[in-house]
């Protein structure tokens, strides 16, 4: 079966259609489809994003293919727009985040990236201590 991966940014048809799927048949493609919030102001990555998020820690290898990327600006959408919104997925990746936040790179801290690492981290404690 084809999946109604999205033609173009603006291809917010294909992003719902996919958003209707099961995981197990999105899966294969989720390389595919992250790259679609690579720009969190493109309209596919608005249907897109919050879908992800509901995800949860199935999501993280995936993630953690981007977050390895050298694209510090699609990091910063992907800590801000899925892993913000996934408590599960935020453990998942907390290797990450932990180095994200200590020990950024100069286009992390450029982007973002860090501070968002942060403010994830941090809702991570209160949560926990919170429980």
């Amino acid at each position: 079966m084809s999946l109604p991966l999205p033609r173009d940014k603006h291809d917010t048809g294909n992003a719902q259609a996919l958003t209707a799927l099961p995981w197990e048949e999105i899966r294969p493609a989720m390389p595919q489809i992250l790259e679609w919030v690579q720009d969190a102001n493109w309209p596919v990555a608005g249907v897109l994003l919050p879908y992800l998020a509901g995800i949860g820690p199935r999501l993280a290898p995936y993630v953690k293919t981007v977050l390895a990327s050298d694209d510090d600006q699609w990091k910063y959408f992907v800590l801000q727009g899925i892993v913000r919104h996934s408590r599960e997925l935020a453990f998942e990746l907390d290797g990450e985040l932990q180095r994200f936040a200590h020990a950024p790179t100069r286009g992390e801290l450029e982007e973002g990236v860090a501070e968002v690492a942060r403010e994830i981290l941090q809702c991570q404690i209160i949560t926990v201590v919170g429980q």
